[in-house]
């Protein structure tokens, strides 16, 4: 999997966390940094990395679940494998979904089809954010005083992250439940583009679109077949991002400090993540450090913001991106061994009977 296009992914996320280390070494020198450093509380950062295997773990039950309801029963160490090749492509890539190509290339080698993988990571994409845009919505509303002091500058890139939100999340759920008005508007779309030069292969395009759709009218056809798997992603998917967001809080009382409350810093972490998820940087290295910079000088104070930020950082993103890079290579050599290891026969059949989706009675 290791390509130009990740060596360029990887130059580029060194690149900007030396950018980073300049940032905050600005903001307080090296010998004081390390010093507040010192005096956290090291359980607190052990349950910290324990949140991020909770967050971790946590999409790879939702793929179990989805893919046993598509008749795919994997054991969940595979699926956790593939959440953490996806963890670590994406923060590496410019994009929030860049690993979700790789991990429907890992499933395929575990004879899930491409078609199945991809709408396994569209339905995760559709509750991811959605519970996003949710905790966002609800801390800007209940925290007045958070997104007062997040500023003018933070407050442009929470405008523009919430409307990508909403934008990409009314659309996958329009082509989900709408298939016709969808299909129009794109076909709309691609139509002024084409007069516009802006698409030049107008065909090749509409056929994509097509694929597209079909993946998510089969989306839909899953969710109606088992009316209570969506309540469970969204369940589980809002543990997920509780996990993550609780982990600035749990850094909080690491360093002694209780004036504060969870719910607190849940709502600054998650305006924080609703700022720069949409951003096209891996990682959303650099500007994340500089938004929860300016965030976490409202509860942590300007003694202990940049501290707080290193390790909140640390153990939310950088750990685990070695931690998932590690295990990206682990499943990436399995799948080698798999791939060179010779097959049984297949035996050929006469028909192929029409797919359905697998109706459960229950969780």
């Amino acid at each position: 999997m290791m390509d130009r296009k990740t060596n360029w992914g990887l130059l580029l996320i060194l690149t900007l966390m030396s950018g980073t280390i300049f940032l905050l070494l600005r903001e307080q020198p090296l010998s004081s940094l390390l010093g507040i450093l010192s005096t956290i509380r090291p359980g607190y950062v052990l349950l910290g990395l324990g949140l991020m295997f909770c967050f971790v773990g946590c999409e790879a039950m939702c793929s179990k679940l989805i893919l046993a309801r598509l008749g795919h029963h994997l054991h969940y160490r595979r699926c956790l494998g593939y959440s953490f090749t996806g963890f670590y492509v994406s923060s590496i890539t410019p994009s929030s979904t860049g690993g979700q190509p790789a991990q429907i290339y890992y499933m395929s080698k575990d004879s899930v089809p491409a078609a199945h993988g991809s709408l396994n990571m569209m339905l995760i994409a559709v509750c991811y954010q959605v519970v996003t845009l949710g905790y966002a919505v609800a801390a800007f509303l209940l925290l007045p005083s958070v997104r007062a002091g997040m500023g003018a500058g933070l407050g442009l890139l929470l405008l523009y992250g919430g409307a990508m939100m909403l934008i990409l999340t009314a659309g996958m759920l329009c082509m989900m439940f709408l298939p016709n008005a969808a299909q129009r508007f794109t076909g709309g779309l691609v139509s002024l583009g084409g007069r516009l030069r802006l698409v030049r292969h107008e065909a090749q395009t509409r056929e994509k679109l097509a694929r597209q759709m079909d993946a998510y009218r089969e989306g839909a056809a899953c969710i109606r077949a088992n009316l209570n798997l969506l309540p469970a992603l969204l369940l589980i998917t809002f543990l997920q991002l509780t996990a993550l967001y609780a982990v600035p809080y749990v850094v909080y009382l690491g360093f002694g400090l209780r004036a504060h409350s969870l719910f607190q810093l849940l709502g600054a972490q998650a305006l924080v993540s609703m700022a720069v998820g949409s951003l096209p940087l891996p990682g959303a290295v650099g500007v994340a450090e500089g938004c929860a910079l300016k965030t976490f000088t409202l509860f942590f104070g300007p003694a202990l913001a940049a501290p707080a930020v290193v390790v909140a950082r640390g153990i939310s993103f950088y750990s685990f991106l070695l931690l998932s890079g590690g295990v990206t290579l682990a499943v990436h050599l399995r799948a080698r061994r798999a791939e060179s290891a010779p097959r049984p026969a297949r035996i050929e059949k006469s028909s192929v009977p029409k797919k359905e989706f697998p109706r459960a009675a229950g969780m």
